[in-house]
C-alpha cells in the first residue's frame, strides 16, 4: 500500500513537472526560432529563401556568403567602426552618467533639483528628432565624417536613461556606508571610487545593455554624419548591400548575423551581473 501511493506521488510530481516544463520549452523554442532561421537564411540562395526551403536547413551551405560579406562588402571595416562607436559610446554614459547621478542624489548643492528635471527632459526628446540640428552643430564643429560624429549624439542621447537607472540604485546603496567611510577619513572622490563605484556594477552592466543596443542598431544618425565608408557602421554596411535592380539576401543575412554575435556575446557576459541584487551585496560586503 506504501508502495503505490509512492509510486502514485512520483507519477504526479512528473506529470506536474511535465506541465511546468512544456510551456517553457515551447516558449523557449519560439524565441530561438528567429536566431535559428537567420543563420539558415544567411547560407541559402534566393530561390531557397522566396520559394523552394524558406525554413528548412539548406539544401547547399554556402558558406561563401560569408567570404562575400569580408571581402567585398567592407564589413570588416564597418564592424570595427560600430565597435569603437559603442565601445566609446558605453564608456563615456558609464563614467559621466555615474558621477552625475551621485552629484544629484547625494550632494546637496544649489539648483540641484533644476538640473535633474533638466537632464531628465532628455528622455522626452526623440533622438532622430534632432537630427537637423545635430547636424549642423557637427558640421560647425568639423566633426561630420569621423567616429566622434557618432560618439557625441549617441552619448549625449543616452545619458539621460543612464542617470536614471543609476539614481535607483544609488538611492538603494544604504548611507552608513558612505558615512562609516566619511569617518575613516575618505573624501567626496573616495567615498564615490571606493564605496559607490564598486557596488554599482550591475546598474553599469544594465545601462552599458541599453546603451550597446541603441548604438550598435542605430542606422540613420549612422548614414547621415559619416557618409565615408572608413567610418560606416555596420548597420549602414548592410543596408548598401541591397541593390537597386537586384538583391542577394544570402550575405544580407550572412551581414546580420555578424552584427548579431556581439550582442549575444555582450548578453552572455552581462547577465549574470545584471541579475544580481545590488542591496544584497551592500550589506554583505
Amino acid at each position: 500500500m506504501l508502495g503505490t501511493n509512492a509510486s502514485n506521488t512520483r507519477t504526479s510530481s512528473r506529470v506536474a513537472g511535465a506541465l511546468v516544463y512544456l510551456p517553457l520549452g515551447i516558449w523557449a523554442a519560439l524565441q530561438v526560432f528567429p536566431l535559428y532561421w537567420m543563420f539558415t537564411f544567411s547560407l541559402k540562395s534566393n530561390q531557397e529563401i522566396f520559394g523552394e526551403n524558406p525554413i528548412g536547413l539548406p539544401s547547399v551551405w554556402r558558406w561563401d556568403n560569408y567570404v562575400n560579406v569580408v571581402k567585398n562588402a567592407n564589413m570588416a571595416t564597418y564592424f570595427l567602426n560600430s565597435v569603437i562607436v559603442s565601445a566609446a559610446t558605453i564608456l563615456t554614459v558609464s563614467i559621466f552618467g555615474l558621477m552625475a547621478t551621485y552629484a544629484l542624489t547625494r550632494m546637496v548643492w544649489r539648483g540641484r533639483e533644476s538640473a535633474r528635471n533638466y537632464l531628465m527632459l532628455g528622455l522626452a526628446i526623440p533622438i532622430h528628432g534632432a537630427l537637423l540640428p545635430v547636424f549642423f552643430m557637427l558640421r560647425d564643429l568639423k566633426l561630420l565624417n569621423t567616429h566622434w560624429a557618432l560618439i557625441v549624439p549617441y552619448s549625449a542621447f543616452a545619458l539621460s536613461m543612464g542617470i536614471l537607472i543609476f539614481s535607483g540604485f544609488v538611492t538603494s546603496i544604504p548611507k552608513e556606508l558612505e558615512e562609516s567611510a566619511c569617518l575613516d577619513g575618505c573624501s567626496v572622490y573616495g567615498i564615490f571610487f571606493r564605496i559607490v563605484f564598486p557596488l554599482m556594477t550591475p546598474a553599469i552592466a544594465i545601462v552599458a545593455i541599453f546603451t550597446f543596443l541603441q548604438c550598435w542598431n542605430e542606422l540613420l544618425f549612422a548614414s547621415t554624419y559619416a557618409t565615408d565608408w572608413h567610418y560606416r557602421t555596420i548597420t549602414v554596411g548592410i543596408m548598401e548591400m541591397s541593390g537597386q535592380f537586384r538583391t542577394e539576401w544570402g550575405p544580407i543575412g550572412a551581414g546580420l548575423c555578424v552584427a548579431t554575435v556581439p550582442t549575444l556575446v555582450l548578453y552572455f557576459l552581462l547577465s549574470e551581473k545584471v541579475q544580481k541584487s545590488l542591496v544584497l551585496g551592500a550589506v554583505k560586503g
